[in-house]
């Protein structure tokens, strides 16, 4: 049984550790692969917390194996990864990851790392990865025991799920529609950060397990409802359709309650910065950047705003109403795919690097959102025209990752 560590990792541990990391970076994806494969099956309760969609595309068992290889290659030197570490355990928060399942994920992964090594798995790495995860699984505990108690003391806070009624829900482009949710006991809504999210618990008939799904929250903060801004995922390209967002745009209306989290997550604007604020979005990555630009112009009266979206058109352009009647805000809209009715919009294409180099001032903190190309595509232009990494900050939709220049 792997249990939480209870001091530090010696040298010859470190040694081993970094020593499997060419290792990791190639058979990584089939170990996270038989890593959940077993875990499914040993554990069929734990298939509530992990996105199945995820699951079938392979895009869980990537996020799990760049986790692990982001953590052998650092294992001297943890702090370094500790943004990332705080980002993973947000969402560990709001999907009521508990002290008692990191045991059995620790299990489940050295027995993945074993069979998959075979005898390459020696007993000295496996003790190696061992000591390591217990120190890694510490770190874990020890944060999200943290934001359990900020989450539940906070004004308006609680712990699990709280039961919310869709007091409306409204279509806003061909892909996306707005839940407005209010807490069915009445009570006060906590005052989350602009850029949060919740967790909502589908309890979809005919689906053997509950399904946790995280959507932003896209409205201001100080309201006495929240907003979440759903896209249906059609499933194309071969991929399944999400279950979840389907059920929520074909079957859920106003009146139905849903169980819903505290609000969480750390891609948050920063509200003791006066330098212009650039919020760039592609699609239904506008969701959190609503919402900060919202609490932007509520909060900071004097405070510069540019607003970039990029999205294929205008009929899937979510909240382009509000955007294009944005108040202290310059609004500018690209479309890749324009139709002939469109009405204005400043590009045909794409956020590429003229447009940014034109847009962006200087000096301006940037937000980004969006779908993982989009964003590469947006920081790498960015980095060329001389806006510095500590300047940009990003959120990805579903499993986590990391952009690099």
């Amino acid at each position: 049984m792997v249990t939480k560590a209870e001091k530090p990792l010696d040298e010859k541990t470190v040694r081993t550790i970094k020593a499997t990391v060419p290792v990791l970076a190639e058979h990584g994806g089939t170990i996270a692969g038989v890593f959940y494969r077993n875990l499914f099956q040993e554990h069929p309760e734990l298939r509530n917390v992990f996105n199945q969609t995820h699951q079938k595309v392979g895009e869980q068992p990537k996020a799990l194996a760049n986790a692990v290889y982001m953590a052998a290659a650092h294992i001297d030197e943890l702090e370094t990864i500790l943004p990332m570490v705080k980002q993973v355990a947000e969402k560990h928060r709001s999907l009521h990851v508990k002290p008692e399942h990191y045991p059995i994920v620790g299990e489940h992964l050295l027995g993945a790392i074993q069979e998959v090594l075979g005898d390459g798995a020696t007993e000295e790495v496996l003790g190696a990865w061992e000591r390591a995860y217990g120190v890694i699984a510490s770190v874990f505990i020890d944060i999200e025991s943290d934001l359990y108690e900020q989450a539940e003391n906070q004004r308006g806070g609680w712990s699990g799920y709280r039961t919310f009624r869709i007091a409306e829900k409204v279509k806003e482009s061909d892909t996306i529609t707005s839940f407005y949710l209010q807490p069915v006991d009445g009570g006060a809504l906590p005052q989350f950060r602009a850029g949060q999210y919740v967790t909502i618990k589908a309890d979809i008939p005919d689906q053997p397990v509950s399904h946790l799904r995280q959507y932003s929250l896209s409205d201001a903060p100080g309201n006495d409802y929240f907003r979440i801004s759903v896209k249906r995922d059609r499933g194309i390209n071969g991929n399944p359709a999400g279950i979840v967002s389907c059920w929520l745009h074909d079957k859920v209306e106003a009146g139905d309650t849903l169980p819903v989290s505290a609000p969480a997550g750390d891609f948050t604007l920063d509200e003791e910065v006066e330098r212009p604020l650039v919020l760039i979005s592609g699609g239904v990555g506008v969701t959190p950047l609503m919402s900060m630009w919202k609490d932007a112009v509520q909060r900071q009266k004097n405070r510069e705003v540019h607003v970039i979206h990029g999205a294929k058109n205008g009929a899937v352009h979510a909240f382009r109403d509000d955007m294009t009647a944005l108040p202290a805000a310059s609004t500018h809209i690209v479309y890749s795919e324009p139709r002939a009715e469109e009405g204005t919009f400043d590009q045909s294409g794409y956020v590429d690097r003229a447009f940014l180099q034109e847009k962006v001032p200087s000096g301006a903190t940037v937000y980004i959102c969006g779908p993982e190309g989009f964003m590469t595509a947006v920081h790498e232009a960015l980095a060329a025209i001389g806006v510095k990494q500590e300047q940009i900050h990003y959120e990805f939709f579903g499993t986590k990752g990391v952009l690099e220049v």
